[in-house]
């Protein structure tokens, strides 16, 4: 992960991978997001806490993708 934000009223936790792309997960609540960022290995929370659990939308693509 390169960074990561949050919109508290909109519940959006949106996340910017290393590849470029931007991802935000819908209705995330604060307390996940908090947890995100005390996490030890944010890559381990990220995957068994929010990337399956939340729907999500893609909102731009890899510089590098076709």
């Amino acid at each position: 992960m390169r960074s990561v934000g949050y919109e508290a009223k909109s519940r959006i936790l949106e996340v910017e991978f290393d590849s470029g792309a931007v991802y935000q997960y819908l209705d995330v609540p604060l307390r996940a997001y908090e947890e995100l960022r005390a996490a030890e290995s944010k890559g381990r929370y990220f995957n068994k806490e929010i990337r399956d659990n939340y729907p999500y939308v893609q909102v731009n693509r890899s510089r590098g993708a076709g």
